[in-house]
């Protein structure tokens, strides 16, 4: 089934971020196919449908909970189904965040079942989350992978073994009915690829060039202008960059009509849609495409167009009627004046014949193309002989001049890059090439896995191409130890990286990989570390198996002696090459894996133990770059490489140093992984590496390593040993933004701390902290709001903070539109509030605050909620404020919330509640909203804090008749029964107070039913 989602279906492209499935016929049928196969599990092969997935496919789903029938029960705030295996439930719903998780075929066809019309939407959602679904149905063995598939006999042999493994047949049988699935689906892929009419490069010319023809001012004419965003044209005929053309973009073009205005218009080979024009103050296009696609131009303006649509109309009417008048003669193809009316027409008529037969067959330019290629084969071949002939007269003058030789070489390379340079302001062209140069590229999980068509640019009708291109081009198809040297030191330049990836240089220097000769293999990996700067670069490294050559040349002992052998230095070399090249292309997610699929991780683990800083400093830059993956954080932590991550942190080099920070940083969020660097001393290094001021990028991930650090209470512990907040505070001044995220991040942990909180008074680091508030960045305000929060838990502190209109600072905070500063903004100020001298009175003096904070209510943030709604229950302490947050309805708003299942939203929303029922007629209206039966169901949490505020909201609501008598429907009797044997005598108190309220009410009713 992954092959069929990688290969057959169609995937969004353009942008940033995770792959969409686009909503098109070819997709709509596979997606049925895929609805047929769950079906047929289900009814054919029961003991397959049965069968456990190695892990759940897991997605976020839109089906209400009410659909659910009676096979399925609410269980630990979550829907489950009865059927469950090993004690898992085989179905889960989270209502309140919607992620569903299915664990076998059986329960996918039931969910299946009650999606109804919603099948398809579930479908691709299902399959957008889960992009190789074989590899969780069956384990990681089965992933979709390139090359050649073992999975099948690894299976075959569990088969072998009978009794050791009993599922092996069933597995089989499943694995052979999802490959069946495949072949199914690339088989309808194809057959619609086959209906469709694609457009050409030629017949796209052929419209452009026709209305170019018939544009103008007049108002006669169909358009006012047409013109074509480059006026580079590739030998194959398009216009569109190299890397934009493997998703099938032919030119862009800007349209400007009678009626509608500017059009900025993509052509591609699946059609003609309108895209997003210019970026604001940029030259680069927006590619996202808007609105349907048309099957060529002129369909497309006459349905964006009406003038265009009847100027076009006339033009074709007034053709037909001068055709009647015409000798037979003069309608014919040759040269005829262009200003001739009549003839006008029949050039019109002409270009719409010939462009149905360009959409229908591949053009003819084909056929010239592969003429073409031989003429250009013969003359590489006689530049190859010159080339060698100039091989051999260097050879010989090398021994005796080795110095002018190299001087030659320099002057070489200093050439091409002047000649690039200068290439680059002549040629627009390779000025929007070397502008796109996307070093900083955020990599996904979107990247296309199609190879980039070749793309010839020796055709003779390009002689404007500058005469270097030719000149790296004979570099690349004739790679030498010379050559390759040349091309290690070109290909830092941006503009020459985009050449040598054009010109397939990348798949030969893979190659070279094979070689026997070190040498070679190391100027190959330098120059692929260069040249992988980009997201279609390392793709190609990847579909060329470059990944598996790089990780094969890591396969070297560390050698721990200083003295080395010749032969050693070239081990160590080619070990350090191999990963300064896995560094560049681990930038890409895919990569990645496919670097732990070819056994990387533990060839790193073993190189780490080098004693050389310069092998050490690819290796783990690799491994920090590597460790945002999940994978890649657990195998750092069971490999051991936290002790040698560590030791390294002491080392002399800085850059070593900072490579190791960061790599904790990035493993920091695992508390195994905290401890272990607890337990090997690496605290005290991280702290001393503060001293290093001047180098921002040092500091910055050992800032960030202290931050993750501080997570564990036992570390703050040894923090405050350290004497880290003075040194902290210090940094609060002066120092970039992602210094100061860190800075501010590490102090609002180690704020948990009573002595730290007072520690940071005495240091005088509550003002900077305040000041930062009034920031911009977003993850710098999230974390200063919390350092904020966490030092006003002290009231010694909090006068400080209120001095300084901190509490003001934070609730206009509330406005920002990130959910994440809204919630850590109200979190931050339930202390202000209760630690406040004269919380009330400087609560209301904010105007509009308290009406702010209630319509945050409305949000759709599970966080934003729970805070906020802690927040009102301190606001509702003060009986005035309690009275304006009634006024702007707050009662039903928290009342509509108490059908959310998360235990955290719980606890607060019952604080709330039972604080704003001391107000009014309040009770009765959560009563007549109601609140009352959900919040009866709260206690059969697990959680003792949601089970202490829900008693408390209860008994505050039984003070009403009704409420009692819809608490006693609903059996909040016995549940508060039980609730009474905690040892928690709050939660005791409430609870026997609710139940004496209950009690109450009976005997009352009883009495008045004997007078």
């Amino acid at each position: 089934m992954g092959v069929a989602l990688t290969r057959a279906a169609q995937w969004t492209a353009a942008g940033i971020g995770v792959g969409k499935l686009e909503f098109t016929p070819l997709n709509v049928s596979l997606m049925n196919d895929i609805i047929k196969l769950v079906e047929n599990v289900n009814s054919q092969h029961p003991q397959e449908a049965a069968l456990m997935f190695r892990e759940p496919l897991e997605w976020t789903s839109g089906i209400e909970v009410s659909a659910f029938g009676a096979d399925y029960e609410i269980s630990k705030g979550a829907l489950v189904s009865k059927e469950s295996m090993d004690g898992i439930p085989l179905l889960n719903f989270q209502a309140s965040t919607g992620i569903i998780k299915v664990y076998t075929f059986n329960q996918l066809a039931k969910f299946l079942e009650i999606a109804q019309r919603e099948k398809l939407k579930e479908t691709q959602a299902c399959l957008e989350a889960n992009r190789d679904p074989a590899a969780k149905i069956l384990g990681p063995s089965f992933a979709t992978v390139e090359g050649e598939d073992r999975s099948m006999l690894r299976l075959l042999d569990k088969v072998k073994k009978g009794n050791e493994e009993p599922q092996a047949e069933t597995q089989m049988k499943l694995f052979l009915l999802l490959q069946q699935l495949d072949m199914q689906l690339l088989n309808t892929a194809l057959q619609k690829i086959s209906q469709e009419v694609r457009l050409s490069p030629q017949a796209i010319k052929n419209d452009v060039q026709l209305l170019q023809s018939f544009s103008g001012e007049e108002d006669k004419s169909v358009l006012k202008s047409i013109s074509y965003t480059s006026e580079y044209e590739f030998s194959n005929g398009c216009r569109s960059p190299p890397w934009r053309q493997v998703y099938g973009d032919i030119c862009y073009l800007i349209i400007v009509t009678h009626d509608t205005g500017v059009l900025y218009v993509t052509c591609s080979t699946a059609g003609v849609f309108e895209n997003g024009g210019f970026k604001k103050n940029s030259e680069d296009i927006i590619y996202n495409r808007k609105g349907e696609i048309y099957k060529d131009l002129i369909t497309f303006l006459k349905q964006k167009s009406s003038i265009f649509a009847e100027n076009l109309t006339q033009i074709q009417q007034n053709f037909v009627l001068q055709k009647k008048t015409i000798a037979p003669h003069k309608i014919q193809k040759t040269e005829i004046p262009v200003n001739d009316e009549v003839d006008q027409n029949e050039k019109f008529i002409d270009y719409l014949d010939k462009n149905k037969l360009e959409r229908k067959k591949l053009p003819k330019s084909k056929i010239r193309d592969v003429k073409k290629e031989e003429h250009t084969l013969k003359s590489l071949e006689s530049s190859h002989h010159q080339l060698l002939k100039d091989d051999r007269t260097q050879m010989k003058d090398r021994i005796p001049s080795k110095i002018n030789q190299d001087k030659e070489n320099n002057e070489t390379i200093t050439t091409i890059r002047y000649k690039c340079k200068a290439s680059k302001e002549s040629k627009s062209s390779f000025k929007r090439i070397a502008s796109l140069d996307a070093e900083d590229l955020d990599e996904s999980s979107t990247e296309s896995e199609e190879e980039q068509q070749d793309i010839d640019r020796q055709q003779e009708s390009n002689t404007d191409l500058p005469s270097e291109y030719w000149q790296i081009q004979k570099v690349v198809k004739y790679l030498k130890v010379g050559s390759l040297k040349i091309l290690k030191e070109i290909s830092k330049n941006p503009q020459i990286r985009r050449c040598l990836a054009e010109l397939r240089g990348l798949q030969t220097i893979v190659k070279i990989l094979d070689s026997s000769n070190k040498d070679l293999k190391c100027l190959a990996a330098e120059t692929i570390a260069n040249i992988a700067k980009f997201r279609k670069a390392r793709q190609t490294v990847r579909l060329h198996g470059g990944i598996q050559r790089l990780v094969g040349l890591l396969e070297s002992n560390p050698i721990l002696s200083s003295n080395l052998t010749a032969e050693q230095k070239k081990d160590i070399e080619v070990a350090r090459c191999g990963a300064l090249a896995l560094w560049s292309c681990s930038k890409s997610k895919k990569n990645k894996e496919a670097i732990r699929r070819a056994g990387g991780i533990p060839l790193l683990a073993c190189l780490l133990k080098s004693p050389h800083d310069h092998v050490l400093i690819p290796v783990v830059g690799t491994l920090q770059e590597c460790a945002s993956e999940p994978s890649y954080s657990l195998t750092i932590r069971t490999e051991n490489m936290i002790k040698d991550l560590v030791r390294n942190l002491s080392s002399e080099s800085e850059e070593l140093q900072m490579h190791c920070a960061r790599a904790i940083f990035k493993c920091g969020e695992d508390e195994e992984t905290r401890n272990l660097v607890r337990a090997h001393n690496g605290l005290a290094p991280l702290v001393k590496l503060f001293n290093k001021s001047d180098n921002k990028e040092l500091l910055a991930a050992a800032t960030g390593a202290v931050w993750k650090c501080a997570i564990s209470m036992e570390n703050v512990d040894r923090f405050k040993n350290l004497r880290i907040v003075e040194t902290l505070i210090k940094l609060l001044v002066g120092q970039p933004e992602e210094v100061l995220i860190n800075v501010v991040g590490a102090l609002g942990l180690c704020a948990r701390d009573r002595s730290i909180r007072a520690a940071i008074r005495r240091s005088e680091g509550i003002e900077p902290l305040v000041n930062l508030l009034t920031g911009t960045n977003n993850a710098l305000l999230v974390n200063v709001t919390k350092a904020v929060g966490e030092c006003a838990v002290d009231p010694e502190n909090m006068a400080i903070i209120e001095s300084l209109d901190g509490v003001r600072l934070l609730w206009s905070l509330l406005k920002k539109p990130n959910p994440d500063i809204q919630a850590s903004a109200a979190w931050a100020i339930c202390p202000c509030i209760e630690n406040a001298k004269e919380a009330g009175e400087m609560v209301r003096s904010f105007v509009g605050g308290l009406e702010l904070i209630v319509n945050l209510l409305k949000s759709d943030n599970i966080e934003v909620l729970a805070s906020v709604c802690a927040a009102l229950a301190k606001i509702a302490m003060d009986e005035e404020n309690l009275a304006v947050i009634t006024d702007h309805a707050v009662v039903p708003m928290l009342s509509s919330l108490t059908y959310i299942r998360d235990d955290v939203l719980r606890q607060h929303l019952a604080d709330a509640i039972a604080c704003c029922c001391k107000w009014g007629n309040n009770r009765v209206a959560f009563g007549q909203t109601g609140a009352v039966a959900p919040l009866v169901h709260y206690l059969k949490s697990k959680n003792p804090l949601v089970h202490r505020a829900t008693a408390q909201a209860l008994h505050q609501l039984s003070f009403d008749p009704k409420n009692c008598i819809t608490m006693h429907e609903n059996g909040v009797v016995m549940l508060l029964l039980n609730l009474m044997e905690s040892t928690d005598e709050t939660l005791q108190e409430a609870a026997a107070s609710c139940i004496g309220n209950i009690r109450r009410l009976a005997l009352a009713n009883e009495k008045a039913r004997y007078k």
